[in-house]
């Protein structure tokens, strides 16, 4: 018997994190590696925003808060849902601080799964939904978003996974990896589901503000009736460059909130709090002429990145609708995703993310960030074109 048990043993370990890990140690080596691996934008947090966290730190906020979070940052969280979504929050009972999106999908998942129940998820989907269901007792059940039908579900799809053991449905939106923006239509096409079959709705809406070409993120609780079911998770870690702050929110009613919180103070106790003071400054007001310029320069990148991957040979690449991440067809190279991934890195030292792991409908593309500086994505297409050529 192993010392592990077997939620650890048969669990597999972050692609995007390791390779962006690889991609670290290889420059810590002395390579020049160009890491086009995990979500993490080239720019630091606006300053005003680091400001806030500072002034908090420095002034003796370094405390334990209220498991649900202080209250400085759920009327901020409030704030932001009624200017940004159209959603109107009790700050007091229907909002819970998180350590980012990935705790809130944990608290999600722990919260409303039960041993053997299915999820439906989108395939591909981002490396971790799978394991964090696994984590809840769950079975994650794949769907496969098919180029043709725009990287969305179908209806009838949709319907035909639902079986008497499916307890919720989680998707992304701005989609990772392929950077689909899901429209009213495709949030209907869930909702009815959702409502017919008495299923909770998991959002990871952790891309919402980065929506490109006029398009415009809608949030799956604004829907007629879809409040109740729909727990919503949201977060700053993308959009104002703060990865390494782990910080973000869930929305939901008051009585799923509620039964989170248990959860949150045994597994966590709180957020930290002077990230959610920096959050807060973040989210109080509506974002500043320099962080509109920032999403204005991600877009150029993506358009920049996506018709520069195009002019490859071997290679075809549709600009994201949304998110910073280039999903690539790479099947008329001949390369697995994993050939072509550890041949770039390992060759060129260019750290790309196989579109394996994303799910069995990622092979033949790899994903890219596109929001890396400038530099940087000029010498990643010129390294790709080299070796592919």
């Amino acid at each position: 018997m192993g010392i592990m048990g077997n939620r650890v043993e048969q669990m597999k370990t972050s692609a995007t994190v390791g390779i962006a890990d690889k991609a670290s140690r290889l420059r810590q080596q002395g390579y020049s590696v160009i890491d086009f691996s995990a979500g993490r934008a080239f720019e630091a947090t606006p300053d005003y925003v680091s400001q806030a966290a500072s002034d908090a730190l420095l002034s003796g906020d370094t405390h334990q808060t209220m498991a649900l979070g202080t209250p400085e940052f759920r009327k901020a969280c409030a704030t932001k849902l009624s200017r940004d979504n159209f959603l109107e929050a009790d700050w007091e009972t229907e909002i819970i601080a998180t350590m980012g999106v990935k705790q809130a999908l944990t608290l999600a998942l722990l919260g409303v799964v039960n041993t053997g129940d299915d999820v439906l998820v989108e395939d591909p989907c981002f490396v971790s939904y799978m394991p964090l269901i696994n984590i809840a007792g769950g079975q994650a059940h794949h769907l496969p978003l098919k180029p043709k039908n725009n990287f969305r579900w179908t209806r009838d799809q949709l319907q035909q996974a639902v079986t008497d053991r499916t307890r919720a449905i989680l998707f992304n939106s701005p989609q990772n990896p392929t950077g689909t923006v899901h429209n009213r239509n495709d949030l209907e096409v869930i909702a009815d589901v959702a409502q017919a079959h008495d299923l909770i709705v998991i959002t990871d809406e952790i891309y919402e503000r980065v929506a490109w070409d006029g398009r415009q993120h809608i949030c799956m609780a604004s829907l007629p009736e879809m409040r109740e079911r729909t727990i919503t998770c949201m977060g700053l870690t993308k959009t104002f460059s703060m990865g390494g702050w782990r910080i973000g929110f869930i929305f939901a009613e008051a009585n799923i909130v509620s039964g989170l919180m248990k959860l949150q103070q045994h597994l966590l106790t709180c957020a930290s709090s002077f990230t959610q003071a920096g959050a807060a400054a973040a989210m109080k007001e509506p974002p500043r002429t320099e962080v509109n310029d920032l999403w204005r320069e991600w877009e150029a990148r993506c358009t920049l990145m996506s018709e520069g991957l195009n002019d490859i040979s071997g290679l075809s690449c549709a600009k994201p609708e949304g998110g910073f991440y280039a999903w690539v067809d790479i099947s008329a190279t001949g390369y697995t995703s994993q050939e072509l991934a550890k041949r770039l890195l390992d060759e060129e030292q260019v750290a790309v993310v196989p579109g394996s792991a994303f799910g069995p409908s990622g092979e033949g593309y790899i994903r890219i960030n596109c929001v890396k500086s400038r530099e940087e994505l000029h010498e990643g297409l010129i390294r790709i074109r080299r070796f592919l050529t």
